[in-house]
């Protein structure tokens, strides 16, 4: 008849003794009576506490989480069969200790047998059993080490296994988490792109700070960085899910406020309570990379340096509130009739020029003697500055710049922080421009592209794409890939 398992703690009931005191559960049926537990030595150092069991259902009530070991009769008969002889009692000994072994999967467990069924004490061991004894060669010293050394065994086979499941969810989660991380998509664009991305959680790759860029297929650059509020597993899982829910919307058409909008209602459906919001900051830069929409909702906003000069803050006076902080039925009563939640501000941004986004992570971190005083968006503007003038750029001046502020903040940051550089300059992108003219077949050097813009690089084609010599109406019947 089976037995229930016992509720058993969460640690191994191996690992419960760490003292001199074990606790033995022996689970015998000799009708002769013949067997019975040597004494124990006084001089082995540890005391043992024995519990006798006569079948499998007194154990299983026996079985508390006290028990360090369990001595099996691998001669106990089955249910209510009596003891069989040869290869059936050797099957009816495993099918005993298999059940043994599953009402008690943190104990060390004995096998004990008679000294002729070798074969069967080792496939006992081989079954999940620490050790095995024979019946007619115990003593006291040699039942006393038996335990203990199964009691150990037991305990190194537990660390070992969790030690191993460790290391396997860390390794599947690093997968996961480096999947998760966007891909950037600007095929075609002259601008170039960096980021430094670190979480704050300890031990992970992935935080509650996203970001992405994707060049859609009439030349705009889409760029965008948020921020979940929290610094979980779960605020991470809804970062993901709002940059693959802001990628989609992009590619399928939609900027400024309706993106932002239909972001608010995912965010909505997606969180795990109403009290979770994101900040968020977008950024569409035109084809010929001169100009640019902003919107911001509840982020800090970007830091553009034109030209060489110094670096200073994007208008950011008239940004929305951030996602999910106020239900999506009452932002238009709050905002008044015809207001938009999230203006799209105009912005021009030049020939050459460095635009760097980023998450409160960059500015929050302490500075000064006591460690009072944060950053703040004026202290990070003045230390881009200064290392702009000592010719940092790109990924070297977003490295340089996280390193400064973790050392300010006088060790590891404890939120998430992402930094993104997008750079344009404009005398490459006029050389670049030359170039795949010059290479073009049929066109000469100074030959307007179709749509009579000279100041954006034109993609090459790529195998199953429009040519960018062909008609209008030829593009847009197989748009070019990103």
């Amino acid at each position: 008849m089976p037995v229930p398992i016992p509720q058993q703690r969460t640690d191994a009931a191996a690992e419960a003794s760490h003292g001199t005191d074990l606790t033995l559960l022996v689970i015998e049926d000799d009708p002769s009576g013949t067997f019975t537990v040597p004494e124990l030595p006084a001089a082995a150092g540890t005391r043992v506490r024995i519990r006798t069991a006569r079948n499998l259902t007194e154990a299983g009530r026996l079985l508390t989480d006290d028990v360090d070991c369990i001595l099996l009769d691998l001669a106990l008969p089955t249910g209510s069969e009596t003891r069989a002889s040869g290869n059936a009692a050797g099957a009816d000994g495993l099918a005993t200790l298999q059940h043994v072994l599953r009402i008690a999967p943190r104990h060390a467990v004995l096998a004990l047998t008679a000294e002729d069924d070798a074969e069967l004490a080792a496939a006992a061991v081989r079954e999940g059993a620490q050790d095995y004894l024979f019946r007619d060669e115990l003593d006291g010293r040699l039942f006393s080490r038996a335990i203990r050394y199964a009691v150990e065994r037991k305990r190194a086979d537990v660390a070992q296994r969790r030690l191993t499941e460790s290391s396997l969810r860390a390794q599947e989660n690093a997968r996961l988490e480096r999947g998760l991380l966007p891909t950037p998509l600007l095929e075609g664009s002259d601008l170039r792109f960096a980021a430094h991305y670190r979480p704050g959680r300890s031990r992970a790759l992935l935080g509650g700070d996203f970001y992405d860029t994707v060049r859609t297929p009439d030349g705009t650059v889409h760029v965008m960085i948020g921020d979940v509020c929290g610094h979980g597993p779960d605020e991470a899982a809804l970062g993901v899910e709002l940059r693959i829910a802001w990628r989609a919307l992009t590619l399928a058409g939609l900027c400024g406020d309706e993106l932002l909008s239909t972001l608010q209602q995912v965010l909505e459906h997606e969180r795990e309570s109403e009290e979770i919001f994101a900040t968020l900051c977008t950024v569409d830069i035109a084809p010929d990379g001169r100009s640019a929409g902003l919107c911001l909702a509840g982020h800090p906003a970007p830091l553009i340096a034109r030209d060489g000069r110094t670096a200073h803050l994007l208008p950011h006076e008239d940004g929305g509130p951030a996602l999910g902080l106020l239900p999506h039925s009452a932002l238009p009563r709050a905002l008044g009739t015809g207001g938009t939640p999230w203006p799209r501000r105009q912005v021009e941004l030049g020939g050459s020029w460095s635009l760097m986004l980023y998450t409160d992570g960059l500015i929050e971190g302490r500075v000064g003697p006591v460690g009072i005083q944060r950053l703040g968006q004026d202290g990070m503007v003045e230390m881009i500055n200064r290392q702009l003038a000592e010719g940092l750029t790109g990924e070297d001046l977003l490295t340089a710049a996280v390193t400064e502020v973790r050392e300010l903040n006088g060790g590891e940051l404890t939120d998430d922080v992402a930094v993104l550089l997008l750079d344009r300059d404009e005398e490459d992108a006029s050389r670049r421009d030359e170039e795949d003219v010059r290479h073009r077949p049929g066109e000469r050097a100074g030959l307007r592209s179709p749509d009579g813009d000279r100041g954006r690089s034109i993609p090459r084609p790529r195998p199953g794409s429009a040519s960018p010599t062909a008609p209008v109406g030829a593009a847009n019947a197989q748009r070019p890939p990103l």
